[in-house]
């Protein structure tokens, strides 16, 4: 029996599909998807050890101090208001807040750091001293009688977020006077300025009508004030309130003053200047600072004197603060979600790379070796991540990033068949990883560096394959 012809085998039609570089793309176009997952998750952990390190930030700053902004001072002084006929008159309390002319604030901060597990929370002393003066003070604006402004009553307050952290007794030198001040807003400020009937100067009506004059987005906010019981009207009043008080990470300022000056300096070298105002010519080395600036009071959203009648909420004057903040130089974790919004285009110029490399040389690579390979390019950012909390960001990229190119190359060698070509493999890795860490270390041109590489990558490729014939490049050779 003769055996019947041999006639060469029929492709499968599953493998002329596979065999389709169209296919195969979309192949790794799906496995680039894919492991958009494990960077969502790395996304998590981000967040995850923001949080723990907030924890450990409030934990340090409730102990030690806040973050400090000081208002004040401001004079707040009760007056009579009358009104109605003779026959039926009414008096009610009303309260005259008014701001210094001049306000000079000198401040001295040592600051130092407290750790707290892995992290560190820059702390610092503040010596400082509040000095200027008020002007005669006018009532004529809301029709006044001078018999019916209650002098003796007379607080002068001073706004602080953390009174917790005041290291001394605080003293008002109040015209040669030396007042000691008590916790605590004032009665005015409190909610609570009643005054007793019989109090009242003579010729009130005893239909006196007390109300309560504090804002409401006043009640949870802290301070200290004096009792300003010998006061009386003067052509100025002079003051001075010397001061030391803790805090953590920023210091703000409210411009009180119709002319505020502020002098600060600081053992600390990377402030970083927030608020309306910046310092004219600040000074400032790797381990120091000196800052100062000079406020007018037209810059400013509220003026120089008000009372309950138009009062002056708290929110309009922090929304004029200004300050420094005790800026690290580095912040691993925002570093770390920065670096990863690129993992995406990364793992996309990978597995390009390694798709030419089946195009123009006829190697077959499995998309589980992609997977592999997109796999430990996610685990970069882990690593970096898990490395800055103990070495810094610096010289944790460094480590990571030269431990994925080592794998990386290693395993193409093996994968590409040739050590050649998983060399360039990693020369790629190492200019990609080059290249992030110069992106990130530039933010300011983040978006130009990224155009500009995506550009020579896109021209590379183009120029490598321009004369590739798609229409039968990847043919089984049957």
């Amino acid at each position: 029996m003769m055996s019947p012809p041999s006639s060469s085998p029929t492709p499968n039609p599953i493998d002329r599909l596979m065999n389709s570089q169209f296919t195969r793309l979309l192949v790794i176009g799906f496995l680039v998807l894919i492991l958009q997952i494990p960077t969502v998750m790395l996304f998590g952990i981000i967040s995850e050890r923001q949080n723990l390190r907030q924890t450990a930030i409030q934990d340090v700053t409730g102990k030690w101090g806040k973050e400090q902004t000081l208002v004040g001072p401001r004079l707040m002084v009760p007056y009579i208001k009358r009104s109605g006929t003779a026959e039926k008159l009414k008096s009610e309390q009303k309260i005259a807040t008014f701001l210094p002319k001049d306000l000079e604030i000198n401040g001295n901060m040592e600051t130092d750091t407290r750790k707290r597990g892995l992290f560190q929370v820059p702390v610092y002393t503040l010596k400082l001293e509040m000095k200027g003066n008020f002007e005669p003070l006018d009532f004529t604006t809301w029709a006044v009688k001078q018999e019916d402004i209650l002098w003796d009553r007379s607080e002068l307050v001073v706004q602080i977020s953390d009174t917790r952290a005041i290291s001394n007794q605080v003293n008002l030198q109040w015209n040669k006077t030396k007042i000691p001040f008590n916790p605590g807003l004032g009665k005015f400020k409190a909610g609570n300025p009643s005054l007793p009937i019989n109090s009242l100067p003579p010729g009130t009506s005893s239909g006196f009508d007390s109300r309560s004059t504090a804002p409401a987005s006043t009640s949870s906010a802290s301070g200290i004030h004096a009792r300003l019981s010998q006061m009386g009207e003067k052509k100025s009043y002079d003051f001075s309130i010397p001061m030391e008080i803790r805090g953590s990470e920023s210091l703000y300022f409210v411009p009180m003053g119709e002319l505020t000056k502020v002098n600060l300096k600081a053992n600390w070298g990377n402030p970083s200047f927030q608020g309306g105002w910046l310092p004219e010519k600040p000074k400032i080395s790797e381990k120091e600072f000196e800052a100062k600036w000079q406020i007018p009071f037209l810059g400013r959203n509220f003026p120089q004197q008000w009372n309950d009648d138009s009062p002056t909420s708290d929110n309009d004057l922090y929304q004029s603060r200004f300050g420094v903040n005790l800026f690290s130089p580095v912040d691993n974790y925002h570093m770390a979600e920065r670096s990863i919004k690129y993992n995406f285009l990364f793992v996309v110029l990978t597995f390009a790379v390694l798709w030419l490399f089946e195009v123009m040389a006829g190697v077959r690579i499995h998309p589980l070796q992609y997977l592999l390979v997109g796999v430990a390019m996610c685990l970069f950012y882990l690593l970096q991540l898990a490395l800055s909390e103990h070495l810094g960001f610096d010289y944790a990229y460094i480590v990571a990033s030269l431990s994925i190119v080592v794998l990386i190359t290693g395993y193409t060698m093996s994968a590409l068949g040739a050590k050649r070509r998983g060399g360039i493999v990693g020369v790629m890795q190492v200019c990609l990883y080059s290249y992030l860490y110069v992106v990130l270390a530039s933010q300011d041109y983040s978006l130009l560096l990224g155009s500009v590489g995506l550009f020579v990558f896109l021209a590379a490729v183009m120029f490598l394959t321009r004369r590739v014939d798609w229409f039968h490049s990847g043919r089984s050779a049957s």
